[in-house]
């Protein structure tokens, strides 16, 4: 028989000195302790109002100076005005602060973006093993959905891991294969997780973790969108995929 959690021990033992104890309190610690690890990915540019934007979410992990986010993220602020510094935003709401960040690797099969920074190191998150994720399990992603139209406020969903999946799946009809996706063909498939959760632009980056340990297994970063992309706001899916942390410690050990 497979060992209870250290939290269901934690319930049972409470359950005979008083009140039940709820999934949900365990969730509200977590959130509480991963929230001041997870940040806003953005640029500053002083001349602009706001001068602080940001589209997408990142992490805190490793030495506490490390940060992982999205490559599709980091490449639009690239994109961008080349003035816009690119950076993190720390803290929540009106007390938001920007701290510069160095693009220190881009993974783009992977989805991946590895940034640095200076200064003092902030709280952060540790990986799981991403090998052991199963089908059912249950997990939660914290982020900044919709980016600055919402602020920087944390937005916590519930998740389900409904499958893993090989990341190119069979197009419905052929004429849609696009090069990108052609070329995605001919490279060996990887498996990311497919979560049964909503997703929305800016969620991007934020980090699926372990509702009772706050352990960090993935890294949400597209979302199946019907129709047009702006259905994904006004009528989501609820369909959402995660790349596996495999490929997060492999960035972070090359980058060492």
């Amino acid at each position: 028989m497979k060992a209870l959690s250290s939290a269901l021990l934690s319930c049972l033992v409470l359950a005979l000195a008083g009140p039940p104890c709820r999934a949900d309190d365990t969730l509200a610690q977590t959130i509480a302790r991963v929230k001041p690890s997870i940040v806003g990915v953005g640029s500053l540019q002083k001349t602009r109002t706001p001068p602080m934007n940001f589209i997408g979410t990142g992490f805190v992990t490793g030495d506490g100076l490390s940060v992982l986010t999205c490559a599709h993220v980091i490449q639009k602020l690239l994109d961008a005005n080349p003035d816009e510094v690119i950076g993190i935003l720390t803290g929540q709401g009106e007390v938001a602060q920007f701290r510069p960040a160095k693009v220190q690797a881009l993974d783009t099969e992977h989805d991946l973006a590895l940034l640095r920074l200076a200064g003092a190191p902030l709280p952060a998150l540790a990986l799981g093993d991403a090998a052991a994720v199963r089908e059912g399990q249950a997990m939660a992603f914290t982020g900044f959905p919709l980016g600055t139209l919402l602020g920087l406020h944390h937005v916590t969903h519930r998740a389900t891991v409904s499958s893993l999946t090989p990341v190119v799946m069979p197009s419905e009809n052929a004429q849609r294969l696009d090069p990108r996706r052609l070329a995605q063909l001919q490279k060996a498939p990887y498996t990311v997780f497919q979560l049964d959760a909503t997703a929305y632009p800016g969620s991007s980056g934020s980090p699926l973790f372990d509702p009772e340990t706050g352990l960090v297994y993935g890294i949400v970063n597209m979302v199946y969108v019907k129709g047009l992309k702006e259905a994904a706001i006004s009528a989501p899916s609820g369909i959402t995929y995660a790349i596996p942390g495999s490929h997060m410690q492999a960035i972070l050990q090359k980058n060492k």
